[in-house]
């Protein structure tokens, strides 16, 4: 068991998975506004720029999976830079994805994106179903990341590729120091301010220090079955991206 797994929003009673839904339930509301609002933008930035990892390697992907779609941003900059991909996108957070419902319907691309509720360490297609896969801040939430990162692999067909990135604390001066008033100071109160969920912006820092990352994460990765892993920080240090191979 990883550390970020034993941490969960609301104590010690119920599983994570359960808690992190209803987490993401109840500030769904106010998701998009605190993600751009906390890291001033620069989240949209991070979405770009997995999906741009992706873009050589896979100019001719027809099937994508995007984990932990959330609101749905991840799965709308996917069909956008695959325009012949039907793109799909899970979660276990039915309030989130009611959100991005309503974006796919304002992008009008309710017939390239499909939005369903699904738990990742139990994935609901067959074998080498995608082409490639795609996840934003989603693995600190995963009760069980060595069974999604096995599913995320069996799901991918023998050619795929994935992007997944997610947030991680600094390590270089100053961003360390920076990031631990962040953590401690802005994130809880803002959270409070903007999300009326007293939990939710202390769990997600504490989850950003608890995960595994670089090196580590890369051989958890590899313990999956992915090949060629890669990761590196992506600007202003607070998240890691990370690629593979089938």
């Amino acid at each position: 068991m990883y550390d970020q797994e034993i941490i969960k929003p609301y104590g010690e009673s119920g599983g994570k998975s359960s808690q992190v839904r209803l987490m993401f339930d109840r500030i769904s509301h106010s998701y998009d506004t605190l993600n751009h609002t906390l890291s001033a933008g620069v989240d949209k930035i991070w979405r770009r720029q997995t999906i741009k990892s992706l873009s050589k390697s896979m100019e001719k992907a027809t099937n994508i999976l995007d984990v932990a779609t959330g609101t749905g941003d991840m799965a709308i900059l996917a069909a956008r830079q695959f325009p012949s991909a039907h793109v799909t996108g899970i979660d276990i957070s039915d309030g989130m994805m009611a959100i991005g419902r309503q974006k796919l319907e304002k992008e009008g691309l309710t017939d390239k994106v499909v939005l369903m509720n699904a738990d990742c360490s139990s994935l609901p297609f067959h074998n080498g179903a995608f082409d490639a896969i795609v996840s934003a801040f989603g693995l600190r939430n995963f009760a069980n990341l060595d069974a999604c990162l096995e599913e995320m692999h069996r799901v991918l067909s023998d050619d795929g590729h994935v992007a997944i990135a997610d947030l991680c604390s600094p390590t270089a001066f100053p961003m360390r120091q920076l990031f631990w008033v962040y953590q401690r100071v802005v994130m809880p109160i803002a959270g409070r301010l903007i999300s009326h969920d007293d939990k939710a912006y202390t769990y997600l820092p504490e989850t950003m220090s608890a995960i595994p990352q670089g090196k580590d994460m890369k051989a958890i990765f590899e313990k999956a079955g992915f090949h060629n892993v890669a990761y590196r920080r992506l600007p202003f240090g607070m998240c890691m991206l990370y690629t593979a191979g089938k």
